[in-house]
This record gives structure tokens, sequence and C-alpha cells, in this order.
């Protein structure tokens, strides 16, 4: 059984940083990223990385804004965003596939975590 648990979520004004984390127990596994999602629209990918190799990879909007990082020894995905803007308010999910390579279709993940909430005002 695998089981994500974010944390780190929260209010922010346009321009802070916040810093997700992803806390993962269970089997190995070999891709993790970190989907968004807000009323009324479908998960959209935001970050993902090959557990083994490293190897990254982000949607457009958040580029140079966001950085998606591992702690291999403490089992421990996540993604600092700084810059942010109002239009990255979301629920933030944790997500994780056994697969090695990063997909950007919710689809294609095998496990969720809760979501974490996080509102940035303008």
């Amino acid at each position: 059984q695998v089981q994500l648990v974010e944390s780190g979520g929260g209010l922010v004004q346009a321009g802070d940083s916040l810093r997700l984390s992803c806390a993962a127990s269970g089997r190995t596994l070999y891709t993790m990223g970190w989907f968004r999602q807000t009323p009324g629209k479908e998960r959209e990918f935001v970050a993902g990385m090959r557990w083994l190799g490293g190897n990254t990879a982000y949607q457009d909007s958040v580029k140079g804004r966001f950085t998606i990082t591992r702690d291999n020894a403490k089992n421990t995905l996540s993604l600092q965003m700084d810059g942010l803007k109002p239009e990255d308010t979301a629920v933030y999910y944790c997500a994780a596939r056994r697969t090695n390579s990063v997909r950007t279709s919710s689809s294609e993940y095998d496990y969720w975590g809760q979501g974490t909430q996080v509102t940035v005002s303008s």
C-alpha cells in the first residue's frame, strides 16, 4: 500500500513563496509529480520527476518559478513555488506512478495524496 501525504499549503500574497512537501511510504515508486485543480476544471500537471535519474518536467506557466526536488533519504518530494500569482490558486496534489517516466496526464498516475490548498491573493 502506498501513502502520499502533502503538507505546506496556505494563503499568501502575490509574489510570495510557498514550499509543498509530499511524504511517500510503501512500495518503491519511480515517478512522482504535482498536479493542481480548481473547481470545474480538470486536474492539470504542474511538475514531475523521475525518482531514478532525477529528470524533471514542468508546465510552461510555472517554468522558472517552481522547482521540484526530492530527498531520497526521507522519501520526500517537494515543490518550491516562488513568484506566486493569483492564477496559481488551486488544490495541489502529489501523485506517483510505478513506471520510470514523467507523464502529464493524471490518468497515468497510480497513487494520489489528499491535496493541499494554495491560495494566492492579489
